[in-house]
Parts: C-alpha cells; structure tokens; sequence
C-alpha cells in the first residue's frame, strides 16, 4: 500500500530533462552561447554591461579574451554547474531568444499541467542550476503549440511561476540543506513541497530534507536502474501525479 501524503501546497520543478528536453540545452543553447562568445568578448570586453560577467570569473580567465574563451570553453564542455559561467550563458542567450534564434520546447504535458496546478492554487516554484535570469528568459519565450508554420510564435510562461531559485541563492542541487532553504524561503513546511526532477541524486538531497519527491523519466534522459525505480517514485508526466486536498495520487506511477 502506498503512503499518504499530507496536502501538497508548493511544486518544485527542475528545467533540463524534466520539463524541457536535454537536447535543447545541450544541443541549441549551449552551441550558441560558444558561436555568440567569440564576439562578445572581442567586441563588449571592457563594455559595463558585460564587465560584471567577465570579473565574476577567475583572474586567470580575465587575463585576456583568449584565456577566457578557452575557459568558458572547458568549463561547457565539462558542464560545470558553477554560478559565474550559468550567468554568462543566460547573458549570451538572451540575444537568441530575443531575436527568434530559438525558443523553448516543454513537453506536451507541461503547459496543460502548470495551467490546472495554478488554477488549482498551487504555488509553482523552479529551482535549476541555470541562473534566475535564465530561467526567466527560457518560461518567457515557450513554443505556442498553436503557432504552426510560426516558429517564431512564442508565449510567456513567466506569470505562472511563483518563485525562482538557482544555486546562487539556493545552494547546490545534491546538498539536502538547499532544499531546506528553499522551504524556508517560501515559508512552507518542507514536507507539502513536492519537488520533480531527472536527477535521482537531486530527488535523494529532497526527500533528505523532508519534502516529497519524484523522478520524472523523460526521453534523451540517462537510463534508470532497477535500483533507482524500486527506490524512488518515477513518472513519465507531469500528468501522472494528480495532487488532491489531501493526498497524492500515485496511480499512475511506473513500477
């Protein structure tokens, strides 16, 4: 029998592999960040408004714009989770977003879903290690599905989200204290935060720090082991878990 669960108030959500594709990331955003970063350095390097991004990095990144650009270039392609290169990145996207370059693809079940959960009153938290400003600029510009031949059609998700936090004000993603934080930054008790994310490691830290928690198992994900599926509640949707006044409805997880 599945346990009960007390009213779930606050949804956490992860971005990468949870409510947009890996691929995205890996395959649009961050090929244009390094194609916008050459530029950028060369044309902006003593400019104001790139002059805080620059001096966030180490000194020996800052000695020059070679050293940085091979810096920036290392530190991608490792896929470092380091404050000063995520704010960079959402500087450097910015101009793609704007422009039409790209705009975000959420899995079909995502909009639908945060629609019903903010109707519903749920409060609708993210909480990724890509920087705040970035995260705005990913809801801001979300593919209307209603768009057709329109690829440039976009719709701005930012008003359904009721909080953002990433690791510079919440904390690293596999530390349970983050989570913690972040219940005590919203003024919630931690167990009627239901957090969702790809990353077991992430969801492990959660559930340590007293929240619910879920692993959201999408394609382009990294294969989950048996282990990980007998241990941990897993969903392919957001739609999958229905939140009720007093409880989760767990019919639809995967066993």
């Amino acid at each position: 029998m599945l346990p009960e669960h007390e009213n779930v108030g606050t949804v956490l959500l992860d971005i990468e592999g949870t409510v947009c594709p890996i691929s995205f990331v890996k395959d649009t955003l961050f090929p244009y960040a390094l194609k916008a970063l050459s530029s950028v350095i060369y044309e902006r390097w003593d400019s104001a408004d790139f002059k805080p991004y620059r001096d966030a990095f180490p000194a020996e990144a800052q000695a020059s714009p070679e050293a940085f650009e091979t810096h920036v270039k290392d530190l991608t392609a490792r896929d470092v989770k380091i404050a000063y290169l995520k704010n960079l990145q959402g500087y450097l996207w910015q101009a793609g977003y704007e422009n039409g370059a790209y705009s975000t693809p959420l899995f079909e079940d995502v909009v639908p879903q945060l629609e019903h959960w903010h109707d519903s009153s749920k409060q609708l938290v993210i909480y990724s290690s890509g920087s705040i400003f970035a995260q705005k600029l990913l809801f801001g510009h979300v593919q209307d599905p209603l768009g057709g031949a329109d690829e440039k059609r976009t719709q701005n998700l930012q008003g359904l989200i009721d909080g953002w936090f990433d690791t510079t004000n919440a904390g690293l993603k596999h530390d349970a204290s983050s989570y913690t934080k972040i219940a005590e930054e919203l003024g919630k008790s931690a167990d009627s935060v239901l957090f969702f994310s790809d990353n077991v490691k992430e969801v492990k830290a959660a559930i340590e720090a007293g929240m619910q928690a879920i692993v959201v198992d999408r394609p382009g994900n990294a294969p989950l082991s048996d282990e990980d599926k007998s241990q941990y509640k897993v969903v392919t949707s957001l739609r999958d878990v229905s939140l009720s006044a007093a409880q989760i409805d767990y019919r639809f997880f995967k066993r």
